[in-house]
């Protein structure tokens, strides 16, 4: 209720329910006549004695009589239940009623309008069932006070209280349902011949009601929970829209929304990578130590003695490596490394912790090809060890530590590939005096331009060999590869031995000059035989053999061809020097030789000469 006034949309559902609602007392329906209707409390009747209560009640007297048994629902079109009567609700007035009402004999009474509620749908035309008897009447007919009216009196006389205003429609009646006891089955009945037009579902459920005429009521019958009334048929049901259409139409919809996310999702993770950021599993720092007869280990403890040289002079400047002999800044390393700063030259000196300083060249030979260069002012020097290259076998691990190509501290490793490799390098003077003769150690260490003068260790990070010398792509090569082909390692890398490498460093220190071992002959450099061939002449038309000297005392004669020394075998005049140097003055020496065909065998003891 809201102000007063009923919700139009909302009816009790049960007779409980309709009992409970108070009744207001009577309004004074003034002299005209036209005053609101009474509306008694809502009664459980049957159709029968409803309208029998208003026959008797006598024409003239303005009642209104609800009955408020329990409204039966409506069941969707097409369900087929058990028929039941339709309640009913008379609102009569002192008028004579145009025709009866369907399904009920009212004798002697007028009536105004009459409301029939929704029928039950059934399949068939269904007989009216016969009403039960009701022991409650209506209030007029059993001699009751006159029921009260629901409501106060309408000031502006809205219907149904009063006459129809002018602006306001006629609002609907409320039904409460009425509890008829189930009705007798029906038999059915014969259908007629022919066709039979189609009965709507809703006018078929409900007999049609004739329109009313006449009286004052100037709106239509109209149950808002009922099937046709007044004749008027009920709108057909919305025909319901294909769920298969809209589930499709949201299948299209949602596939395309989801193929546009998922295209843009996969543009980003193309182009970034992902949608998180990336991190990689990576293990923890770990034991840094490495076993000191690793590469790594023999690395870490040589590093700090190995030095980088940065020479420049006489319109050139090279670099090279070499490393810590002592404590008082002795450097040893090859002497082409620092030929370039022999008169004015400067030498610098890196060390591996980024160090520098000044050095000054002590002593140099260049038929060694060595060379002692000394640093003063710095202290915490470390020394390598040095090792003994005549217990190096082939197959022995070794590592080259250098700069090559000015790339400082470079780490390389390999075996010894070979022993007593003769080798030359240099000769660019032309007249002999600056080619060096080495009875090397080959190694497949990686050794390229810049390496040489760098120490080349054992297992046990001792120094073994100088690295002096490298075999070039397009030929022999020097030092630093030097020969018309190209340079770089190829696997060819060859090493002073360190014990004749510590007898001339010990010289240079000592005296600033090495000594070199001789026999006291001249070579024939153009003999094409195998061995080395004493020439028949010496320098400037001199003796070929020294007289005096160490092979004049041994027996040698111009033109014997030396085959073997110490019986290693020798095949030119270059070889038999690099075995000869190979020695310290004073040792002794087996010679093999040929002479007019026969073989002969001589002893000798070297001499000495002073190198440059």
């Amino acid at each position: 209720m809201n102000d007063g006034k009923p919700n139009w949309w909302s009816r009790p559902s049960t007779a409980p329910e309709a009992a409970r609602i108070p009744s207001p007392p009577p309004a004074d329906s003034g002299d005209d006549g036209d005053g609101d209707f009474p509306l008694p409390a809502p009664q459980p009747q049957a159709e029968a004695e409803v309208m029998r209560a208003a026959a008797e009640s006598g024409a003239g007297a303005d009642t209104t009589e609800i009955s408020d048994a329990p409204r039966t629902e409506v069941p969707e079109p097409g369900t087929v239940t058990a028929a039941e009567p339709a309640p009913t609700v008379l609102l009569t007035k002192d008028e004579p009623a145009a025709e009866p009402v369907t399904g009920a004999s009212v004798a002697g009474a007028s009536v105004t309008e009459a409301f029939v509620a929704e029928a039950p749908v059934a399949e068939a035309p269904v007989a009216e069932a016969p009403v039960a008897d009701v022991s409650q009447a209506a209030p007029e007919a059993v001699g009751q006070p006159a029921p009260q009216p629901l409501h106060a009196p309408d000031e502006y006389r809205t219907p149904p209280y009063g006459e129809p205003g002018p602006w306001a429609p006629a609002p609907p009646v409320q039904h409460p349902a009425a509890s008829v006891p189930p009705q007798a089955p029906v038999p059915p009945q014969a259908q007629p011949q022919g066709p039979v037009p189609p009965v709507p579902p809703q006018q078929a459920a409900v007999p049609p009601v004739p329109p009313q005429h006449g009286g004052n009521a100037p709106w239509m019958q109209y149950d808002p929970w009922g099937g046709a009334v007044g004749g008027v048929g009920l709108a057909p049901a919305p025909v319901k829209k294909s769920r298969k259409g809209l589930a499709l139409t949201g299948a299209l919809v949602f596939a395309l929304v989801t193929g546009v996310i998922g295209g843009g999702i996969g543009a980003y993770v193309e182009r970034n990578g992902g949608l998180t950021t990336v991190e990689l599993p990576q293990a923890d720092g770990g034991d840094t130590d490495r076993a000191p007869e690793s590469v790594a280990g023999i690395a870490a403890a040589a590093l700090p003695g190995v030095v980088t040289l940065h020479v420049s002079g006489g319109g050139s400047s090279g670099t090279g490596t070499g490393f810590v002999l002592d404590t008082k800044g002795h450097i040893l390393t090859n002497n082409h490394v620092v030929d370039a700063a022999e008169s004015s030259g400067d030498i610098t000196v890196t060390f591996s912790s980024g160090e520098t300083a000044r050095a000054k060249i002590v002593g140099k030979d260049t038929g060694y090809n060595l060379a002692v260069v000394q640093v003063t002012g710095v202290s915490g020097l470390k020394a390598l060890p040095l090792g003994n290259s005549e217990n190096v076998r082939v197959g022995n691990p070794v590592v080259a530590i250098g700069a090559p190509f000015d790339l400082s501290n470079t780490v390389t490793s390999g075996i010894i590939s070979a022993k007593e490799r003769p080798i030359t390098a240099g000769g660019e003077k032309g007249d002999g005096t600056n080619i060096s003769y080495v009875d090397a150690l080959q190694t497949d260490a990686p050794i390229n331009p810049g390496n040489s003068g760098g120490p080349l260790l054992d297992s046990k990070g001792r120094v073994i060999g100088i690295n002096s010398a490298i075999r070039a792509a397009g030929g022999s090569g020097d030092g630093d590869g030097g020969s018309a082909g190209q340079p770089g390692s190829i696997g060819l890398g060859f090493a002073i031995p360190i014990n004749q490498g510590k007898r001339v460093a010990e010289e240079l220190i000592n005296t600033g000059k090495a000594t070199h071992p001789v026999i006291g002959v001249s070579l024939d450099m153009q003999f094409n035989g195998d061995g080395a061939r004493v020439g028949e002449k010496g320098k400037d038309g001199a003796a070929s053999v020294t007289p005096g000297g160490p092979a004049a005392a041994a027996g040698l004669r111009p033109g014997d061809v030396i085959t073997k020394v110490d019986g290693q075998r020798v095949h030119n005049g270059e070889e038999l020097i690099v075995k000869i140097r190979a020695h310290r003055p004073g040792d002794k020496l087996r010679l093999t030789l040929t002479r007019g065909g026969k073989e002969l065998t001589k002893t000798l003891t070297l001499g000495s000469s002073q190198g440059t």
